[in-house]
């Protein structure tokens, strides 16, 4: 922070926050994002609510 700046959280808060970031405390391990396995998902769910739409429509007309 350059001394022009004017500071937000004293010496000591800042040291706290600090300490809470390096504490690990909100950590989780992530599975890796895979953008084709939501894009068969999001498919599939498409695919299932036009059938269901379809199955609906022709029972509606009778």
């Amino acid at each position: 922070m350059s001394d022009n700046q004017e500071r937000v959280l004293s010496e000591e808060d800042q040291a706290k926050v600090d300490k809470y970031l390096q504490s690990g405390y909100n950590d989780t391990e992530r599975k890796p994002f895979k953008p084709i396995k939501l894009m068969f998902v999001l498919y599939a769910i498409v695919i299932v609510l036009s059938v269901m739409s379809l199955w609906l429509a022709t029972f509606a007309n009778h």
